[in-house]
Parts: C-alpha cells; structure tokens; sequence
C-alpha cells in the first residue's frame, strides 16, 4: 500500500490546514510592508524629496526579497537533510518575531538614520525566514497529497497565500477606518504590525502538532537522504539544467506578473493617478477576497487538463492586457486626465546632456539644471511626459499642447532666489495644464470605482492563474531528496528578486523616463522571455510521480 494510500481523509485535511494556516501567517507579516509603503516612505526615509522617499521605501520592501535565495538555501538544505518540519517550525519564529518588531520599531524623527536602519536589518531577516519557508510548506503538502490530486492539495497552499494578502488589507482598512486618515498615518500603522505576535503563537501552536513528511521518512528509512542536497541540485548539470528552466520559464513569470497585480498596480493607482489610499485598500481587500477560491479552481483545473496550458494561457493574456488595463485606470480614476493626455500631450524639449535621474536617494542632488526644474515640477504634479532633444545651450521647454513655457537655469541662483524661480516655473506650467484640460485633482462625480474594481480583479486573476500553476509544475520537476532545495531557489530568485524589486525598478524607470506608463515594460519583457521557455522547453509534469 502507498504511503498516500495510508493516509486518511480526515488527517490529509487536518495537514493541509495546518500547514496552510502556517502559510497566511508568514505571508501576511511579509506583504504588509508592501501595503504600507507610502506610510512607510513618510516615518522612516524623511529629508529627501517625495519622489525618492517613495522609490528608497519601495527598495527597503525589495530587501526582502533580496536575501530570500539566501534563505531559501540554508532552509532548503535543512529541510532536505533533517526534515521538512523542523526548517519551517524556525522560519515561522524569525518571520512572527521580526514583524513584531517592525511595529516597535522608532521612526526617523525620533532616532535618525538608524531608524530605517533597523527597519532594514528586520526586513532582511524577514526575507531569510520567508526564503525557507514557502518551499517547505509547497513541498510539504505535495508529499503528502494523493496522486491525481496533487495540485489540489497544495492550491490550498496558494489559496493560503492569497487569504494572506486579503487579510493585511482587511486589517489595515479596518484599523485606518477605526482611527482616521491622521491617527492612522502617526501611529495606527504600528497595529497591523503588532496583531502578528497572536498570530505567531497561534501558527507555531498548529504546526507542532505536524508530522514529517511520509516521503521524506520513507527516503531516510531507505538510506537515500541526500548529504549534499545542494551539490546535488546545482552542482550536477542534470537537475541545474531544470532549476535554470524553471527559473526562466515558471518563477520570473510568477513573480512579476503577481507583483504588477497586487503591488505596482496600487502604486500607480495611488501615487500618480492620486485616488486615496483607504479607497485604493478598500478595493484590494474586496479583490483579494474574490481571487482566494480561484487558486483552488484553477490548480484543480491543472488536475484535470495539464499544468502547461494554463499557465501558458495566464502568460500570454496578461502580455496583451497588462498595457490596456494599465490605461483603463487612468480612464477609471481620472478620465478628463486620461482625455488631457490625449487632446494636449506635454513634452520636454531639453539638452539632454543636462538631464538628471530624478532620483535623489541621500537627498543631496541640486536639480539646478533648467531640464531638471522642468522635469522634477512634472513629477511633483505627477504628470506624464516625452523627452525631446534641444539644442546644446539652450533652456528646457516645458510644451503642453499647443502651448509652451521655457524652464529656468538655478545654477547661478541662491537657495531663495531658487526656490522662488522653482515655484514661479511650476506656477506657469500648473496654469498651461489647466488651460489645456489637465485636471487639478480626481473629480468624484466621474470616478468610476465599479470600474477601477473591475479591471483590478481582472488583473489578480490573471496573477491568480499564472501563480496557482508554477510552484506545482516546478517541484514536479525533481526528485524527493533535493525537490526542498531544487523548488525553494528559482522560487526565490524568481518571486523575490524579478518580482519583489519591480515596484522600485518600474518607478524609477518612469521618474527616468516620464512617461507613467514607461515601467510596464519591465513585467512585459520578462513575461515575454517565460513565455517562449516554458512553450519550447518546459515538459507537462501533471501526470509524474514523486
């Protein structure tokens, strides 16, 4: 009889609830910085312009994903060598304990540079906790899940996850609500932070109650535990060969078409289409909501008809849509917006020899250049623009339709007589945008938030196809000894850092560019390039044995 086979209903359940409980506790402490990264921006990277203060806290939530390979390595080889259970009983202590601390944490008014320091520091350690344990719990489950039903079984899994990403908006709306807009900003935030210790002593109590994994007893039983796990997966060309393809071709495409879905699409929404942040969360929390039974649909679907075509089907449909959708919440949130850009687009005609990143981390750049003064009074006001090259020389021209207006050179000027040039300059562009139709803020009699909402959960779903498919397809791709190692690796890679760096490199490719919608082609390449592997090169796993 299989070990599968031995296994009871009841207990099988009982597994893949504690196991999935685990889950949506790590996730939740590991995406709430996410949703509170404007706040975030404000309380621990004061003394730089806005723009860059968003983009370093966008960064300080990429470090997180930066050591999860790390993570992923070290857990993944403990899970491989000493069992599934004891690697992620410790990633779940580290994870609980370092988000606690976050909500403790003092921000730069009150201790200064350490402050985002130490946020730092609790958010690299949260990262290494989160590297070891998705893998483990993905493995886990699949190890114990009856043949045929397998991508069922760890959907949960992904189902827990998504669960993960309601709850810290759910939590988040309620306690903004509860305090108001102020109190939530000064000290509120801290909440959603703290609830992680209840949380924390609830999963640990749940998962001790686990067994190992019938597969991984059975392989020590026998003798055939690998000692080097991680010589055996990358070290032999055999299985690096599938670690790369499942890197290129199943976790870059997961990880930044989630990433664009849950993270980088609020970003815009608030940050340059302007629509209120409590609105913005509001949303994602019905969104998220909606999309948690689809990952158990869609792996359930993969049970049936191949993990290949869907995921395919996920790829490409987001490739066409990403752009249109993208464009439908500039329509859906601020339409006489979208409508100006159209009629009246601005372009900045400058030596662009003079032109600057403006992007400023340490808060030390001059922007003096009269190209810079333009470009930095359009992000200020969040407007799109084009580049155009000038002549050697000459002033930037700011030109909104059919009309222009010449920037100014601050490299002769005193800081007062700068700041006034700066403020005269923005004054006349605000005027040429509003004669032009640009609208000064979101008018809520055209605001359409069925529609916002609409395009929103089209986009998760579309994340929710492509993610509920590729960590199944991936730990099918290796054997027990080394699937904890050989999974946990590309994951990483390919969620955390193709994935968790694109909010920071999207918006930076736009504060370079002008153009809101210039970011977008990062995701775009990326899900370009999965999608040609995994059409040449990566196998239909459904039907392999573990």
């Amino acid at each position: 009889m299989s070990t599968h086979q031995e296994l009871e209903p009841k207990k099988l359940r009982r597994l893949v609830f504690a196991t999935s409980a685990g889950t949506i506790f790590e996730a939740y402490d590991f995406i709430l910085f996410g949703s509170l990264a404007p706040i975030i921006s404000a309380q621990f990277f004061a003394g730089v312009n806005p723009t860059a203060s968003f983009i370093i806290a966008l960064l300080a939530f990429a470090a997180g994903y930066l050591v999860r390979p790390l993570g992923a390595l070290f857990f993944g080889s403990m899970g491989d060598r000493t069992g599934r259970k004891k690697a992620f009983l410790i990633t779940i202590t580290m994870m609980g304990l370092a988000t606690f601390g976050i909500g403790l944490l003092p921000t730069y008014a009150s201790i200064g540079v350490w402050a985002p320091v130490l946020l730092i520091t609790l958010r690299l350690i949260q990262g290494l906790a989160f590297g070891g344990e998705y893998g483990g719990a993905v493995v886990y489950t699949a190890e114990h899940a009856p043949p045929g039903k397998r991508g069922f079984y760890v959907s949960w899994i992904q189902a827990a996850a998504g669960f993960a990403i309601f709850l810290s908006f759910f939590i988040v709306y309620i306690t903004r609500t509860a305090l108001g807009e102020d109190n939530f900003a000064s000290f509120g935030w801290r909440i959603p932070f703290l609830i992680s210790i209840v949380l924390l002593v609830a999963s640990l109590w749940i998962r001790l109650n686990l067994e190992e994994s019938p597969l991984f007893q059975k392989m020590v039983a026998e003798g055939k535990a690998a000692k080097r796990p991680l010589h055996e997966a990358f070290g032999e060309w055999k299985n690096l060969k599938l670690v790369i393809l499942a890197l290129l071709g199943l976790m870059m495409l997961q990880g930044v078409v989630f990433y664009t879905a849950h993270f980088y699409s609020q970003f815009f929404i608030t940050q340059i289409l302007k629509l209120p942040g409590a609105t913005m969360t509001f949303i994602m929390m019905i969104v998220t909501f909606c999309s948690v039974p689809l990952y158990v649909l869609f792996s359930w679907l993969s049970d049936r008809y191949g993990r290949k075509p869907l995921a395919l089907l996920g790829a490409v449909l987001t490739l066409a849509l990403m752009l249109p959708i993208f464009h439908g919440f500039t329509s859906a949130v601020n339409p006489a917006l979208a409508v100006a850009q159209t009629a009246a687009p601005v372009v900045v005609t400058a030596d662009q020899l003079e032109c600057s990143l403006q992007f400023d981390p340490v808060g030390q750049s001059n922007f003096v250049t009269s190209c810079d003064i333009a470009k930095n009074a359009l992000a200020t006001l969040g407007i799109s623009y084009s580049n155009a090259n000038g002549s050697p020389g000459t002033l930037a021209l700011v030109t909104v339709g059919n009309k222009s207006v010449t920037s100014v050179d601050g490299s002769r000027f005193s800081i007062e007589q700068l700041t006034i040039a700066r403020r005269g300059f923005r004054a006349q562009v605000q005027a040429a945008l509003q004669e032009a139709g640009y609208p000064q803020g979101i008018d809520e009699n055209t605001l359409s938030l069925p529609r916002l909402g609409g395009l929103m959960l089209l986009l998760v779903v579309l994340s929710t196809l492509v993610y509920a498919l590729t960590p199944i397809m991936t730990l099918e791709l290796f054997p027990t000894r080394i699937r904890y190692s050989a999974l946990s690796l590309p994951y990483h890679i390919g969620s955390g850092w193709f994935g968790g760096f694109l909010p920071a490199i999207a918006f930076a490719m736009v504060a370079a560019d002008g153009n809101v919608y210039f970011g977008l082609w990062y995701p775009m390449v990326i899900i370009s390039i999965s999608t040609m592997v995994l059409l040449l090169w990566l196998p239909e796993t459904r039907n392999r044995e573990l």
